[in-house]
């Protein structure tokens, strides 16, 4: 809730309204928004986190903690005033002289704001906020409680009345910043374009905002960077018979035994069964005879020779009867694996959403699954943006060469997406049209460059053009602050990359596999965490993302300065490491491989 030292001047209760039934956003949960990192609703208990006792009305919402008190207005919906007294009920008999009073769908309000609005109170009964054209919002604001207490008893019943009802006639206004709700899904998108997504909530966002591919049957080998739609069961059993786990003696009954002269190799045909006493040669992976009661490693068998015998007909050679015993000290240990032991038909591989390794490959086809219902991989097509970028032959006055696009795809491949083509697209003011209207064949589109504001920067333009909805419309990260994530009416994602190489790779590093989880349905993998040794020296005041190499004592170092024009600082390094703003030495961050 917040830092308790921004206390306010003079003793305060709040009531923060987090209810509402939010129709112009189709009736999502308003306050539980995600607007630069936190919630509305964490947003609003941060600015009254001073305030002696804090009342939540609203739904019932897990997390605020034992010191806030939650309440409903009844009945539920019955507008902001019902809402207020209930409120004012929930904060109890103890009363703090003034009451502040604010919504939960203002992503800029800070403790700052309520201080100045207690400050300028003066002998006044309330204050209220004013926005840029001098409207006041009453919904944020602070009141002395006996005024507000006595314009409540005035009104009788508090159900479904505007809070301009309360409005005491000494009441003041005051303009002040951070007044701009979100009321409305282009008021939400603005704020978070002011403020930024943390990379967290963008991960979040895409993980489950993003349309999934639809299922479809294929064999597993082809479908790496897939994940399961369906969990996987094993078909036949695993070992699909009694085999030996160790090349040794299988061997009936209790020892000694006579070793017969046949022997069991893996593969080929089952030694005829043993009698008790008896002993057969055996391979490892070999199917055991029909009576074995146990395999004897060949570390653990004693061979005693026996005396020739009296050959026959058939086999004139006199024939050897040797004897199999155990060394002494020898551990009782069967090596056999039993049928069905590993797996049984029908047991489960792996559950829905994993993602399709060569490790699943394998355990799928040693129970003779080779297809599976999957989603993905996704499929991408590169778009390489810029008058000044030149992939081939001589470079003219004024041009680049590009050296991002070529290892793209094996920076995709390693998020487990699969790169189809790659353009090259012109500044032109609708360039990005055509390249919209025909993505429809791609589950992916990954833009370099065209993100920013700048008069060759065209991509916002088509994305609103093209009816797209936005995910992600910036990151609050350095670099990579203008990355854009949409999703085209067809269900195409866009990934909209800074134009600098630098920014361009590790923005792509940090959000590709949460893109591939929100098409594919795949399970995330664990973040890799470790300590910063040298945080406050690369740390700033907004998250950073540096180039890393792995510390001799463990964890990370980072570099302070990186170049974003090239790819030149990712040479020696092991990885990106993103530190959090205003990190102090040993600070756990996320780190992210580079790919070799």
């Amino acid at each position: 809730m917040g830092n308790r030292a921004a206390q306010p001047p003079e003793r305060a209760d709040a009531v923060v309204l987090a209810g509402g039934r939010a129709s112009r956003m189709g009736g999502v949960d308003k306050p539980g928004i995600v607007v630069g990192g936190r919630s509305l609703l964490d947003a609003a208990l941060a600015a009254v986190a001073g305030c002696a006792r804090i009342a939540v009305v609203g739904p019932e919402r897990a997390g605020l903690g034992p010191a806030v008190r939650q309440t409903r207005e009844q009945p539920p919906g019955s507008g902001p005033v019902a809402a207020l007294a209930a409120g004012l009920a929930a904060l109890g008999a103890e009363q703090a002289p003034l009451v502040v009073v604010l919504a939960a769908d203002l992503p800029f309000l800070t403790a700052d704001t309520v201080r100045r609005l207690i400050e300028h109170l003066g002998a006044a009964d309330a204050a209220f906020a004013a926005d840029r054209d001098g409207r006041p919002q009453y919904l944020i604001g602070v009141w002395r409680r006996s005024a507000l207490d006595a314009a409540l008893a005035g009104l009788g019943s508090p159900v479904n009345h505007p809070m301009k009802a309360l409005v005491p006639a000494a009441s003041t206004v005051l303009e002040l910043p951070g007044t701009d709700d979100c009321d409305t899904p282009e008021q939400v998108l603005r704020a978070r374009t002011a403020l930024g997504d943390t990379l967290d909530d963008a991960r979040a966002t895409l993980r489950t905002g993003l349309t999934p591919l639809p299922a479809r049957g294929t064999a597993l080998a082809a479908a790496r960077g897939a994940a399961l739609a369906e969990p996987l069961r094993a078909a036949s059993p695993l070992p699909r018979f009694d085999v030996s786990a160790m090349d040794g003696y299988a061997v009936a009954g209790p020892g000694p035994w006579r070793i017969r002269r046949d022997i069991g190799y893996a593969g080929g045909e089952r030694p005829a069964g043993l009698e008790p006493g008896e002993a057969v040669r055996i391979a490892t992976g070999a199917h055991v005879p029909e009576g074995t009661t146990r395999v004897v490693r060949d570390e653990f068998a004693s061979l005693l020779p026996g005396t020739p015998g009296s050959g026959s007909v058939a086999d004139p050679q006199p024939a050897r009867t040797d004897t199999l015993a155990l060394l002494p000290d020898s551990p009782l240990r069967g090596d056999i694996r039993r049928r069905g032991e590993d797996r049984a038909t029908g047991d489960e591989i792996a559950p829905a959403n994993t993602p399709i390794t060569t490790a699943l490959i394998s355990a799928a086809a040693s129970v003779e699954v080779t297809t599976a219902t999957v989603r993905g991989p996704v499929c991408a097509r590169i778009v390489m943006t810029g008058d000044e970028i030149r992939a081939d032959g001589p470079l003219h006055a004024g041009q680049t060469r590009d050296s991002i696009g070529p290892v793209l795809p094996d920076l995709l491949a390693t998020c487990g997406i699969t790169t189809v083509d790659r353009v090259h697209l012109r500044d032109t003011a609708h360039g990005f049209d055509a390249v919209l209207d025909a993505a429809h064949d791609r589950d992916l589109l990954v833009v370099v460059g065209a993100t920013g504001g700048g008069a060759a920067d065209q991509l916002r333009g088509a994305v609103a053009r093209a009816g797209a909805r936005i995910l992600v419309p910036r990151l609050r990260l350095r670099p990579g602050g203008s990355t854009l994530v949409a999703e085209t009416p067809a269900g195409t994602t866009i990934l909209g990359l800074p134009g600098n190489p630098y920014a361009a790779v590790a923005t792509l590093l940090a959000l590709a596999p949460a893109i591939v989880a929100g098409r594919t349905g795949a399970t995330p993998s664990p973040t890799l965490r470790g300590p910063l040794h040298n945080a406050a020296e690369t740390a700033a005041a907004v998250p950073r993302i540096v180039p890393a190499r792995y510390a001799p004592q463990g964890g990370f170092l980072g570099d302070p300065a990186i170049r974003t024009a090239h790819l030149g600082g990712l040479v020696g390094r092991d990885g990106l490491v993103v530190v959090p703003a205003d990190a102090a030495d040993g600070a756990l961050v996320e780190f992210l491989p580079l790919p070799r």
